[in-house]
């Protein structure tokens, strides 16, 4: 099922273009990985697809429902998002476990599936033997790995993640896309991962889409290509 379609999407920021006439997909089922040089938008073009930028034109058509005909559930985990303080008044354990709520309601208490989740989730990035610690006390790498813990805990329709694994070492990476590529081949749900590394995580996926630079023009023009053999490049 298509969960995302973006069409002749086109951003720049004040007169400066960026992206031009993007087209891609998403569908369930899929773990698709988002790459490009350093510079290429590929956090712009994400925003861009959430709505939290607005193209200078294009369409972008969200689908409301999953596979199951029930109301599509997306997370988005931007870059280096986890920034709490000292102060921060919630174990790892709680943090995660408070993302299992919204299935159930913030006043119903949650069973042992709700709770073997939980303990999955914190697992898939190694922080199960971190989990009664302060948050507030954790490394930036931890804080972080507890943030995706907590998307896994909110068992969403579609994972949109914008370079997750910075800071956990080369096993918990594994885990973590190992983890990814069950959740779209086991479970349905759709994966769109932007990584620096695409070497190190295409065993796991399915497309890849890479954004580059046109030359011919002075201005940044990124087109895409996916490594299915399907070239979708618009320039």
């Amino acid at each position: 099922m298509r969960y995302i379609t973006v069409e002749g999407l086109s951003f720049q920021y004040d007169a400066e273009p960026v992206l031009d006439n993007i087209h891609y997909h998403l569908d369930s089922g899929e773990f698709v990985t988002l790459t490009g040089e350093n510079g290429a938008a590929k956090s712009t073009l994400i925003k861009a697809t959430l709505g939290i930028l607005k193209p200078k034109k294009g369409i972008v058509t969200i689908s409301d429902l999953n596979k199951d005909g029930k109301k599509l559930r997306m997370a988005y985990l931007p870059q280096q998002i986890a920034s709490f303080n000292a102060g921060f008044p919630s174990t790892v354990y709680e943090f995660v476990k408070s993302g299992r709520y919204p299935h159930k309601g913030w006043f119903r208490r949650l069973n042992k599936h709700d709770l073997e989740h939980v303990q999955r989730a914190l697992e898939s990035v190694g922080m199960w033997e971190n989990r009664y610690k302060q948050i507030g006390h954790l490394s930036g790498g931890q804080k972080q790995r507890a943030v995706i813990a907590r998307i896994f805990a909110l068992d969403p329709d579609i994972f949109v993640l914008d370079e997750p694994t910075t800071g956990m070492d080369a096993g918990t990476a594994n885990t973590f896309y190992e983890l990814m590529h069950h959740s779209a081949h086991n479970h349905g749900k759709s994966v769109l991962m932007i990584t620096h590394d695409p070497e190190e995580v295409k065993e796991y996926t399915d497309r890849n889409i890479h954004l580059v630079r046109n030359q011919k023009l002075p201005w940044r023009c990124f087109n895409i290509h996916e490594k299915d053999g399907e070239d979708h490049k618009h320039d």
